[in-house]
């Protein structure tokens, strides 16, 4: 069984990493991101539930940007480049470049973003600044450019934000980007961060098990993944890695659990697919007694 299990996982195609930057930079930050001026206050200096905060003079017309982008990114677009001319100012941009990125667009979402933040910064709002270059990032990492995206999560954390979600994220995210580069003492630095910060974020203690896992250090590994599966049982991408940590630690057991959760979670998705490989490379399980 040795020299089996190194080449079933070798043999393995799907990365966590690549799963949670494709998902999460694509679909959940863009929703994360249309719901940011659904209650906007005064602009307070921080917003617990990681929402973006937007006076009240941009919220409305704000919101029914994000909305059109969301319908049809093309005309958010158009509605973002009329809003901004007609003195929208960094507002404008961001909804631009959310609108880019609901088309997958990267390159010009990085652009409206970066520009946004930069835009930001003149205006003296740092930490609105520090968010913009934290989507020109995900955008960044979205399109497979790993080198910029970090030095735009670097902005991003160089601008300050205050403890908490949302640094957490940014870490988290900068962390993904360096995994990309193979920049892997890097990352686990900024993975620690993350989960100091944003503990409650089931992704970070996926990508700190993995990581572990590849550096070797099964205890930490075994650790990680499940508060990884504690905090977000029905994940197949954490199912997936968690199979892949039992087979490695001698859990033949767990690991045919937990692959099949994930295969039965995702059937048709990466990390049920991988799932589903894995079992098909084990042993027929022997009936009981």
């Amino acid at each position: 069984m040795t020299l089996f299990l190194p080449l079933m996982l070798l043999a393995q195609a799907y990365d966590p990493e690549i799963e949670a930057v494709m998902n999460r930079s694509r679909k959940e930050k863009q929703e994360a991101a249309a719901s940011a001026a659904s209650a906007p206050p005064p602009s307070p200096p921080a917003r617990e539930d990681g929402k973006i905060p937007v006076p009240a003079k941009f919220a409305a017309p704000f919101q029914a940007c994000l909305d059109q982008a969301l319908e049809d990114p093309t005309a958010g677009v158009a509605f973002a480049e009329k809003w901004r001319i007609d003195g929208g100012g960094f507002y404008a941009r961001h909804c631009m470049g959310f609108a880019f990125a609901r088309a997958e667009r990267w390159s010009p979402a990085i652009i409206a973003f970066q520009q946004a933040a930069e835009e930001a910064e003149r205006s003296g709002e740092m930490a609105q600044s520090a968010r913009l270059w934290a989507q020109a990032g995900n955008a960044a990492l979205a399109s497979g450019d790993a080198a910029k995206a970090r030095g735009d999560f670097d902005a991003a954390l160089a601008r300050g934000l205050p403890d908490g979600l949302e640094k957490g994220e940014v870490h988290l995210d900068r962390a993904r980007a360096l995994v990309a580069l193979g920049e892997t003492e890097a990352a686990r630095d900024s993975i620690d961060v993350a989960l100091i910060q944003a503990p409650k974020d089931p992704l970070g203690w996926l990508l700190s098990a993995t990581l572990a896992r590849r550096s070797g250090e099964m205890s930490l590994a075994q650790a990680h993944i499940a508060r990884a599966v504690q905090l977000s049982p029905d994940d197949a991408a954490v199912a997936l890695e968690e199979g892949n940590i039992a087979i490695l630690t001698d859990h033949e057991d767990i690991a045919r659990s937990a692959w099949q959760r994930a295969a039965r979670l995702a059937p048709d998705a990466a990390a049920g697919k991988a799932a589903a490989d894995n079992l098909s490379r084990l042993p027929v399980a022997k009936p009981a007694g």
